[in-house]
């Protein structure tokens, strides 16, 4: 299978990494490799100009994109993601572990997601507003609550969703609610969205800690990133007892080997926007960051931070990968022959999905649940998905990563193989 051909991808790239996750499944496939090559091919991409006039009466051009990766499961769904750094071949990366994710969790979709190259915070709230919704038209051609459900991601939140759903809604002449997930509560948004994802790497990473005799109360923890992710999961872990005794996000990296009060250091993040500064730990350089001593590590930034260098020097012993494709390949393979667990993406911070799920469901009925019955939802199927990834991981002799994959993937492969091919 000629997996790079779609594109000339350099061997660290999020894309790369994504084709190498893929090869290394296909020896668990069986008669469904024939299949495989849809995996490494996304189905659709699109690639939007976005002229936006600035508030001085200029104007800009911005690049946006949509990526739906495969719809053999259902709709699509996955993010959108303002950003400088995005490229079509990280967007591409990123809806292709969404297509896994859910599959691996078993919800009715297929994977994408969307973003535009842009620094969000070097734009007003007028002109974010109107980059929103001329994207949103741009990409209108082919999004829908049955076709690709965009969410937020990385630079995106709650407002933004709220401003393309209701420039979808006034292009089809419709209130459309179930075109986006991520929306504010009275918008037809689920309680519990906002701290979803976070929860998913608390009630995983314990349940991994707990496989392997991890005593929460009294780990120590790292956790890089700290938005809706890294500062939920810290949270969580903080109130089951455990000292996270190190925080790093783009302004600094601060260490207190007794514990980190992270209710203040939300309440400083929120008021500042970032965490330098906090008086409640020291401020170290960022690599130093991953050479001290944790029992559990949560990556919760970006795509492509545990480098083979990094694994070299990691002293942890389970890794909760709250970020999307965190760790490359190569630094896979050097955490697995140092006994190092990782558990991975798409299990681990699959908890806003699935609430966002919930969401799709919710809006298509005018019902909706409580919080509590939101979490009761998310724990029970994030906790079966874990289950069975774990003992797939058991039975095959591999990695829960390669557990993870061959699941997915058996399952979107027998999608693809039942639908065949039209016309």
């Amino acid at each position: 299978m000629n997996t790079l051909s779609f594109l000339n991808s350099h061997k660290d790239s999020a894309w790369s990494i994504f084709v190498t996750q893929v090869e290394r499944v296909l020896p668990h496939l069986g008669d469904l490799t024939f299949w495989a090559s849809t995996l490494t091919r996304p189905k659709r991409a699109l690639i939007v100009d976005i002229p936006l006039e600035m508030d001085d009466g200029s104007v800009r051009h911005f690049e946006g994109y949509r990526v739906q990766h495969n719809l053999s499961r259902g709709p699509g769904k996955g993010g959108v993601r303002f950003h400088p750094d995005v490229t079509l071949e990280e967007v591409m990366a990123l809806s292709a572990w969404m297509t896994v994710k859910c599959a691996a969790l078993n919800l009715p979709f297929g994977g994408a997601k969307g973003g535009i190259r842009v620094d969000p915070a070097s734009l007003t709230k007028k002109e974010l507003e109107r980059l929103t919704r001329r994207y949103t038209s741009e990409i209108g051609l082919i999004i829908g609550p049955q076709q690709d459900i965009p969410a937020p991601d990385v630079g995106t939140n709650a407002q933004v969703m709220a401003w393309m759903m209701d420039t979808y809604s006034m292009n089809v002449g419709a209130t459309t609610t179930g075109v986006v997930t991520g929306k504010p509560v009275h918008l037809g948004g689920s309680l519990g969205r906002v701290k979803a994802t976070g929860r998913g790497v608390f009630v995983t990473g314990r349940k991994a800690a707990e496989r392997l005799h991890i005593d929460v109360s009294q780990a120590r923890i790292g956790v890089q990133g700290f938005g809706n992710v890294g500062s939920v999961a810290a949270q969580l872990f903080a109130q089951e007892g455990a000292s996270i005794i190190a925080v790093q996000d783009h302004s600094a990296t601060l260490v207190n080997e007794q514990g980190i009060d992270i209710a203040a250091l939300i309440a400083w993040q929120q008021a500042r926007g970032e965490i330098r500064g906090f008086a409640g730990a020291a401020e170290v350089d960022h690599d130093a960051f991953w050479t001290l001593r944790y029992d559990i590590l949560i990556p919760a930034a970006l795509e492509g931070q545990i480098t083979a260098s990094r694994a070299e020097r990691l002293d942890c012993r389970l890794v909760l990968e709250g970020a999307n494709g965190p760790t490359v390949p190569q630094a896979d393979d050097i955490l697995r022959e140092r006994g190092i667990t990782v558990l991975p993406d798409v299990i681990c911070n699959a908890g806003g999905v699935t609430v966002s799920y919930f969401e799709w469901v919710q809006d298509f009925s005018s019902f909706y649940w409580s919080e509590n019955e939101i979490y009761q939802k998310l724990d029970a199927i994030i906790l079966s998905a874990f289950d069975y990834v774990w003992n797939k991981s058991l039975e095959l002799g591999v990695s829960l990563r390669t557990a993870a994959y061959a699941i997915a993937c058996e399952r979107i492969l027998i999608a693809r193989e039942e639908r065949g091919i039209y016309p």
